[in-house]
């Protein structure tokens, strides 16, 4: 099986612990949505997960786009400045 290409979207700014929310910068010309293939790459973080929420300005939202700041429900603890890729 061929491995997944991924481009690189965007960068954690902020972890909340208590809801296992990370808050993530998405780069320009970036997009995501529900049910993208996402993977945390960082020192400290290594998983892949779905987008199953997107919160901006605590709304919930179906996608966003280049440059916004958004909250995405995480399966685990992720750190700031970890990468954010999508898998195709």
């Amino acid at each position: 099986m061929a491995e997944k290409e991924e481009l690189l979207v965007g960068d954690v700014t902020h972890y909340f612990d208590h809801l296992k929310v990370a808050v993530i910068k998405l780069k320009p010309k970036a997009t995501l949505k529900k049910g993208d293939e996402i993977h945390f790459k960082g020192a400290n973080d290594d998983f892949t997960q779905k987008i199953t929420s997107l919160q901006v300005d605590h709304k919930d939202i179906d996608e966003v786009k280049a440059g916004m700041d958004f909250g995405l429900q995480v399966d685990k603890k992720v750190h700031v400045n970890t990468e954010v890729y999508k898998t195709n």
